[in-house]
């Protein structure tokens, strides 16, 4: 091999390298997914839920959480739910029924569907799916179809809320989904 031939060699070589350190460092320069939240499960927009007011059947339906982070119940009006647990949620529910309208009222909330989650990237169908609690990474590509071949399969970001500001992790197959979150399959190299 004569010496411009190595020398074109080991700089193609080299740019291979860097073009490969590049494209890994995308991803492993992103901070790791935090563990998730131990407790109740808080309330955002988008989720749907059901309200029991006992022997108030008006008062008995359900609501979807507003992009304001609200719901809107008749005879009260709008009642914070976005960051509140369904305990909370009765309880200020309770209160402000208590005020004047009913003398003892009992209120029961659940949750009927959560808000959705979203896989981009390389997989088979990218959009927007129902969340399902207790949800891993590999769960939810595999209801967007699976990967495609060209997908990285140890690792994808998840863009999630926290502490009210968009933030975006590092997460591995295992890693546990919220809803809300935006998961991005990135393409593997080689």
């Amino acid at each position: 091999m004569s010496l411009g031939r190595k020398r074109l060699f080991h700089l193609a070589a080299m740019g291979l390298v860097l073009l490969l350190g590049g494209c890994m460092n995308q991803l492993s320069s992103l901070p790791e997914l935090p563990e998730s939240e131990s407790g109740p499960y808080k309330l955002g927009a988008g989720d749907r839920l059901r309200l029991q007011v006992f022997g108030q059947e008006e008062l008995s339906q359900e609501y979807l959480v507003s992009d304001s982070g609200t719901i809107t119940v008749p005879l009260i009006g709008s009642v914070a739910a976005e960051g509140q647990s369904l305990p909370d949620l009765e309880d200020a529910i309770e209160t402000r029924l208590r005020d004047g309208i009913l003398v003892e009222p009992n209120v029961t909330a659940e949750i009927i569907a959560y808000r959705p989650f979203y896989v981009l990237g390389e997989t088979k169908s990218p959009g927007q799916y129902p969340y399902v609690p207790r949800m891993t990474v590999l769960t939810a590509v595999s209801m967007s179809g699976g990967f495609t071949f060209r997908a990285e399969e140890d690792v994808v970001s998840i863009t999630r809320m926290v502490d009210g500001q968009m933030a975006e992790f590092r997460a591995g197959p295992l890693a546990l989904v919220a809803p809300g979150d935006v998961i991005n399959v990135h393409e593997r190299y080689f």
